[in-house]
This record gives structure tokens, sequence and C-alpha cells, in this order.
């Protein structure tokens, strides 16, 4: 979603939280008071005042390590103290990386406990804001409510980020996720032909084209990060450099180097608002390629894991195949008799022997009974 300028109302989700969700959206609060009360101490220490690049210098890797807030939060509560204070504790801000629309009613949010998808509720209509950011995450009094600068009776945005989410492109992970399925034993053995070893050979061959293309980006965000934070460095060097020479002009009487260099801070602090985003974005960038990588790896391994097993299989069968004539003698020589009594039987006009069969026992016998008592009847009557 697009910041929301002065937004003269607020679209309110209340928010239907699971306890570990709600524990988490609690910690995140209390972790996000801790920060402020980090800000205050070092902007004390280091007589920052409100100094937005200085603070970020000073205070980003302290919060970041104490808090475990996630780094779009801490970045955008620099800038937050005043109205934070103003607002009671009672809410922190939003932007498109911490929170986002995932459907009709599900809003996914980021805490210090990892990212939770929530149901919510619409809930109507609050008071705007007049902030560079598009979102709050309020505290109100019996849960959470997520409220949305809007222009009333527009919508807000989450019809465009429910189209992006569809359209979005196929990404590594899923690309990596089809991978892992194909090397899974049931998608071997559903596979055409008889050379189960070929299909696994062409996944393993995908898996490695992957892991280097994995790589690649690994290096390529890394080589990023560098360039960001050197940049960074350098203005928050002239930052430093900036304040000096202000304090010195306007002791001096100089106001008018004084708002000269007040211009140039203020122009130092827009770059910096858009570096730090930058750094946000590409850290999450390397997440992402470190945990595709350890997913291809993974992948990589259980691919010739199962190649081996396959192997084994085949070499198994392949010996009962060799053995089976031995094995199967019998069976054998039993059908060659059979099929040697069938050509006798065809040549000499005498039928096969017929199979025993208790019912044909059973007929042979009640007839013998019978030619027994017919001839004792003929040996009673002397005929």
């Amino acid at each position: 979603m697009n910041p929301a300028r002065n937004a003269p109302s607020a679209l309110r989700y209340r928010l239907a939280p699971d306890p570990a969700a709600k524990a988490a959206l609690e910690a995140t609060f209390r972790a996000y008071d801790r920060m402020m009360e980090i800000l205050d101490e070092i902007a004390r220490t280091h007589n920052l005042g409100s100094n937005v690049v200085l603070l970020h210098a000073h205070a980003y890797e302290p919060i970041r390590k104490e808090t475990a807030l996630p780094s779009r939060l801490v970045t955008l509560g620099l800038r937050d103290r005043a109205d934070y204070r103003a607002a009671q504790g009672r809410r922190l801000p939003l932007d498109d990386k911490l929170a986002k629309i995932k459907g009709p009613a599900t809003i996914s949010i980021a805490t210090v406990e990892g990212r939770f998808s929530v149901p919510f509720d619409y809930a109507g209509y609050a008071e705007g804001w007049g902030q560079s950011v598009p979102a709050h995450l309020i505290r109100t009094d019996d849960g959470f409510e997520v409220h949305y600068g809007v222009t009333p009776n527009i919508l807000p945005e989450e019809e465009n980020a429910m189209d992006n989410i569809a359209a979005a492109p196929d990404n590594f992970l899923s690309r990596v996720g089809r991978l892992i399925a194909g090397i899974a034993y049931d998608a071997i053995e559903q596979a055409e032909g008889k050379n189960k070893l070929k299909v696994v050979g062409q996944a393993i061959r995908e898996i490695e084209r992957a892991e280097s293309e994995a790589r690649d980006a690994l290096a390529a965000a890394r080589a990023e990060e560098y360039r960001l934070n050197a940049r960074r460095s350098e203005i928050e060097r002239a930052m430093t450099d900036l304040t000096a020479k202000i304090e010195g002009a306007i002791a001096d009487g100089r106001d008018d180097l004084a708002r000269a260099g007040i211009a140039r801070q203020m122009d130092l602090e827009a770059q910096f608002e858009v570096l730090s985003r930058a750094i946000d974005e590409n850290n999450e960038k390397i997440e992402q390629c470190v945990t595709s990588l350890r997913a291809v790896l993974s992948a990589l391994q259980d691919a010739e894991q199962r190649r081996a097993d396959l192997e084994k299989s085949e070499a198994v069968a392949s010996q009962q195949a060799s053995t089976s004539p031995k094995k199967q003698g019998g069976t054998s020589a039993a059908a060659k008799a059979l099929r040697a009594g069938r050509a006798v039987a065809r040549a000499t006009g005498v039928p096969p022997g017929i199979p025993y069969s208790s019912d044909i026992d059973e007929l042979s016998t009640l007839h013998r009974d019978k030619e027994i008592a017919a001839r004792l009847a003929r040996l009673k009557s002397g005929s």
C-alpha cells in the first residue's frame, strides 16, 4: 500500500488473533516501548536531539539486538518518538512490509516472534492522521486493531494487494518446492518408462542449476549490502560534520550559513530514509536467498539419497532376475511336463490325465457302490 499522507480518515480492521498471535502482538508493543527508552537514553547521552540519521547510527544495532523488532519497524520508529508519546504508547507505525492484506478477512503482520496471519472484521472508520506511514497497529482496551489511512468512500487497496499477490511471478522458493516434489518417491514411481535413474539424474541436474542460481543471487545481494552500508556510513559522517558546522555558525551569528546547513541536513535525512528502506528490503532479500540456498542444498542431499536407494533396489532386482530360473526350476519343469503331456495326447488320441477333484472321487465311489450292490443282487437271484 502507498503511504497515506494527511489521510482524513482511517478504515478500522478489528483483529481476532489466536493466543499465539495475541502474545506476539503484546510482545511487540513491549519491545517497541523498550526501543523508545533506548532512543531517549542515546539521544540524551550523545546530545543528538531528533537527528534521525545520527540516532540511526548510534541506536539501530543496539535496538535490534535487544528488542528483536523487525528492521523496518525500527527504521520507522526513529521518526516516531514524539507521535508515540502523544498516542500514549497505544499504536505502532506500519507499512507494506510490516502488514499485508492476504485475503478478504486476513492480514499478515510482522512481530518480534515472526509473521502471523490474523483474521479481522471491518469495524468502520476512525480519525485519520498526517504521518507518512500508511497504517497503524492500535492497542485498544479489549484487543488490537489495524487502521489504514483512507479517503472516505474509497476502498482501501487490499484488492490491489491481492491482485499483486495473485499475479506475482513464480518465485525461486516455489521452484525449489517443485524440484523437491519431483524427487519424492511417489513421483519417481510414477515416472514414465523404466529408467527411473535417468529421471532422478535429471532432477539432480536441475537442483544443481538452482543451487548455482541461489549462490549467485546471494552474492549479488551481499554486494548490494556492502554498497548500501558504505553509502549510509558516508551520510552518517556528513551529518556528524554538518551538525558541528551548524552549531558553529549559530554561535558566530551566521544564520545564513546555519540555514544552508540545515537545508543540506534535511536533504541528507531524505536520502537516508530512502537508503534505509533499500537496506531493509535488501536484508529481506538476503534472508530469502539464504533460505532458498538451504532448501536447495537439502533437496540435493535428499536427491542423492534417492538415487543411491534406487540404484540399490535396481541392483537387487537385477540379481533376482538372473537367479530366477534356478529358484523356479520346479515350476518350469512342471510346465514343460504339462506341455509334453498335451503333445502326447494330440499324437495318440488318448486324453491326458484328469486332475484330481473331490467331486469326481465322490462320483466314482457312488458308481462303485452301485455296481457292488447290483452284482450282489444277481448272485442272490442265481442269474
